[in-house]
């Protein structure tokens, strides 16, 4: 198992995926993709564990792509599609609920949307910042940040880039929970408890109901977002917004 994804069993048929990528600060790195990957095969194959906590380390949640790998798209080498990591939080069978008890960049962040439940902490950084460096944004982004946080600031979040603190967020009315970032993870564990009391069946048809939809729509999103990819990724300006803020 990939060291910088950790697996651990909470009791109650509740387990626990940390991303502790030191090195890359849960950037989108190898190891830590194919961390995710791994954890969440592991935890397909066991048919006792009911719920899933995802969550980061310190102050970091999952910061994005790398600079590697948005000069690979920018070059034509890879797509975003490519990074075939996110969905792993939707296509899980059993519930899972991101504890965002730090900043949240990016890709990053909306890998964290994928998740049937989100917690923010006031105090830490989300951003969808596809923007920032000129392309237009992936990962079925376009679909999950409208309809995860509400329709106006998700749509003001992708076409602005900017920095919004998890209090801001709650303020202007998210529709995810919002709690100090000390809180994030105790909030979390409440909640899965409060689950995890429920027949496995019954949280695993129920999930297959809710987000069906969304199963069905994001292959469609996502093969949008790519002909968008086309037109925006590949200007000169990309390149230096990339060198540039990478170098910060």
């Amino acid at each position: 198992m990939g060291q910088v994804v950790k697996l651990t069993e909470l009791g109650n048929e509740i387990v626990q995926i940390t991303m502790e990528d030191r090195a890359s600060r849960n950037t989108f790195s190898k190891e830590l993709m194919e961390g995710i990957v791994e954890v969440f095969e592991k935890i397909k194959s066991n048919s006792s564990y009911k719920v899933v906590i995802l969550t980061g380390y310190d102050n970091y949640f999952c910061c994005g792509g790398t600079k590697e790998e948005l000069f690979a798209i920018h070059n034509g080498e890879i797509g975003f599609a490519d990074l075939n990591f996110f969905t792993y939080p939707l296509d899980c069978e059993i519930p899972v609920i991101s504890a965002m008890q730090g900043h949240a960049i990016g890709g990053g962040f909306i890998f964290g949307l994928y998740a049937d439940f989100t917690i923010l902490g006031r105090e830490n950084i989300y951003t969808t910042n596809f923007m920032k460096y000129g392309f237009t944004p992936g990962m079925g982004g376009t679909l999950l940040a409208p309809l995860r946080l509400g329709q106006t600031i998700g749509n003001e979040m992708l076409f602005t880039a900017e920095n919004y603190r998890g209090g801001e967020l709650k303020e202007r009315g998210v529709k995810v929970k919002v709690v100090t970032k000390s809180e994030v993870l105790n909030e979390a564990l409440v909640l899965a408890r409060s689950l995890a009391d429920k027949p496995r069946l019954s949280l695993v048809t129920l999930k297959e109901h809710f987000t069906a939809d969304i199963k069905t729509k994001i292959p469609e999103i996502i093969k949008k977002e790519l002909e968008m990819h086309k037109i925006t990724f590949h200007q000169p300006e990309v390149a230096n917004r990339i060198e540039s803020f990478f170098g910060l």
